[in-house]
């Protein structure tokens, strides 16, 4: 049985990544890239549908002892777990080098005190669970073979297979240290090399130390901004700068609901507000490579933008139900592929607009093609601004004229006029600010409602929603705007939950809402993180730094964070771990230090 979303770590290599439970076992992982095929896929089944357990032996019919401690050494994605048991303590070490070649996942397990005996217990199972492979020795390497996939397993200690599943029995004393691998590689090539973990374990550390050498962040929340950056790092796909939402599919907003789906694509939205918190951080070169991942996934085609791609730029990602998969927790379907990709979502122009306008403002070497393409947009946007859409949440319901929506429009044209005034574009600079003023009128008119001093989800709605929080963050209306300060008033009113954290907007439980789903879903931990921020902009810093310390103490004992928390449950829900939660914490932790509201 899976274990809950919280008890889980992460450790990948910028191409891929692995889930770790606290027992040891490994219950997800795709290969060789984020979005391929899961050859553990326990998180969304059963352990029938793979998954890699290694730690102290057990009884068959006991559960599997958890770790007594676990932590990353140091500024890391270099996974330590330590187990105290009647006969000693042993650690295990988890990570996967970042690579060149064939994707390794390395555990390296270590005597501590006593004599611990342990167990490795492997199954492997392609293509979602649902393939098993053949399983045979090859020049004394075990290797599963299926279809287009082979999966080597590498290890000095003894193996032999039972029930379709690869064990090693042994035991460590202090100073004893046995290392197993598992590497990938087309099954049609040739062996991948023998992995050499101790070298691999010098190297991967080496690389994590001075990555983080970096950053430029030295304040008060330092622990939790370095976590959120190398976790963000890790969802980086290194081969193309793209950057996935999450390296997960289908854990639950809901659990036990429908609202599962997958993250491990390129969201422009996404990709760009992770732009934002990595250049405002010293990470550079993670910029340049996301901006020319964005050029060349556009490709001189900007009127059909996607609101998300491939990690390679790929357009199409068509959605389908893996049907032998009961779901974590049963919450079913599971999905791969995404629907939502050819949504209109206009606000992604006005995200993408924004985070080049910064990679400008920080200094990024001009590109006149990135330029060329704002323009492009913008004029796109004269166009199509004023119709509905889908808007930033992705609903599956009608379309609407989303505030937010007309917002990040707005945020377009402006910072498209302010590349045009620097002098370094040229475009009808007084038509598109008519348009910037038209655009204006058109949500202060149109989507305030006077009465209750509130901004609206959509143009004649009553409803609230979150992302009205952006308003001031973005420009739109400076934070002292009685307006503004209504906004955010009305929503601590109407979307917070008892412990005060904010959802995205009402649900409707059993009836399908404005999303057009049935169910409801937990507190949305960016939206959290964005009345922080707007408290503090409009001077209440006290009361943002509080709501700023209760939305750190959700992270996990690692510093992690899902999509979302359930106040019902008291648990962590949705894909994990989840950019769109890490980027908002790091900008609030820079907005908070900048203002001084920081205790101790």
């Amino acid at each position: 049985m899976a274990g809950r979303i919280e008890d889980y770590a992460l450790i990948g290599d910028m191409q891929t990544a692995a889930l770790v439970c606290r027992d040891g076992t490994v219950d997800w992982l795709c290969l060789p890239r984020f979005d391929s095929h899961a050859i553990f896929a326990g998180l969304l089944g059963t352990e029938d549908h793979g998954f890699w357990r290694l730690g102290p032996a057990h009884a068959a019919d006991v559960e599997p002892p958890t770790a007594a401690r676990r932590t990353y050494r140091g500024d890391s994605l270099i996974l330590e777990s330590e187990w105290d048991t009647p006969r000693g303590t042993v650690r295990v070490t988890d990570f996967m080098p970042p690579r060149d070649g064939a994707p390794q996942l390395i555990r390296i397990v270590e005597g501590v005190t006593g004599r611990v005996p342990m167990r490795s217990a492997l199954r492997m199972r392609f293509s979602y669970g649902r393939v098993v492979p053949w399983v045979h020795k090859h020049d004394g390497r075990t290797v599963a073979v299926a279809g287009p996939d082979s999966v080597w397993f590498d290890t000095a200690a003894e193996t032999y297979g039972k029930s379709l599943t690869t064990y090693a029995d042994f035991t460590v004393a202090p100073g004893d240290r046995i290392a197993f691998t598992i590497s990938w590689q087309p099954s049609h090539k040739e062996p991948p090399p023998l992995p050499e973990p101790e070298q691999s374990l010098e190297a991967t550390e080496d690389f994590w130390r001075e990555w983080v050498e970096h950053c430029t962040y030295h304040g008060p929340y330092r622990e939790a901004v370095i976590r959120s950056l190398i976790t963000l790092k890790a969802l980086t796909y290194a081969p193309t700068g793209g950057i996935v939402a999450a390296p997960t599919t289908s854990l639950p907003e809901d659990v036990g609901g429908v609202r599962n789906w997958d993250y491990r694509y390129t969201w422009l939205r996404d990709a760009a507000i992770t732009l934002s918190s990595l250049l405002r951080t010293g990470y550079r070169e993670e910029a340049r490579a996301w901006r020319e991942w964005l050029l060349r996934a556009v490709a001189g085609d900007p009127e059909n933008l996607q609101i998300m791609y491939g990690i390679a730029g790929e357009r199409e990602l068509g959605e389908a139900e893996l049907d032998w998969l009961p779901g974590y927790e049963n919450s079913a379907p599971v999905r791969v592929g995404n629907g939502a990709a050819h949504q209109l979502q206009l606000d992604v122009y006005g995200e993408v607009t924004e985070a080049l306008h910064l990679a400008h403002m920080t200094g990024l070497a001009r590109s006149d093609y990135a330029s060329l393409l704002q323009l492009k947009l913008i004029r796109y946007l004269e166009d199509h601004w004023d119709q509905p859409d889908e808007g930033i949440w992705e609903v599956r319901g009608p379309r609407r004229h989303f505030v937010h929506s007309k917002v990040m429009a707005w945020v377009a044209v402006d910072r498209t006029i302010k590349l045009i005034e620097s002098g370094d574009a040229d475009g009808p600079l007084e038509r598109w600010r008519e348009l910037r003023d038209d655009i204006h009128r058109d949500v202060c008119e149109k989507g305030y409602d006077k009465e209750r001093n509130t901004f609206t989800q959509s143009y004649g709605s009553k409803e609230l929603d979150a992302s009205l929080l952006l308003i001031p963050q973005m420009g739109f209306l400076p934070p002292d705007d009685k307006r503004v300060i209504g906004t955010i008033e009305a929503i601590q009113r109407e979307l917070s939950t008892p412990d005060g954290f904010i959802l995205r907007y009402p649900t409707e439980g059993e009836h399908e809402g404005v999303d057009g789903l049935p169910g409801d879903e937990g507190a949305f931990l960016a939206c959290s993180f964005w009345m922080a921020d707007d408290l503090a902009m409009i001077g209440r810093v006290d009361e943002a730094r509080k709501l700023f310390e209760k939305l750190l103490a959700l992270r996990n004992d690692l510093g992690l964070l899902a999509e979302e928390w359930d106040p019902r449950l008291k648990r962590q829900v949705g894909n994990f771990p989840q950019a769109f939660s890490h980027v908002p914490l790091i900008d609030t932790a820079l907005r908070l230090t900048a203002s001084g509201a920081y205790g101790g």
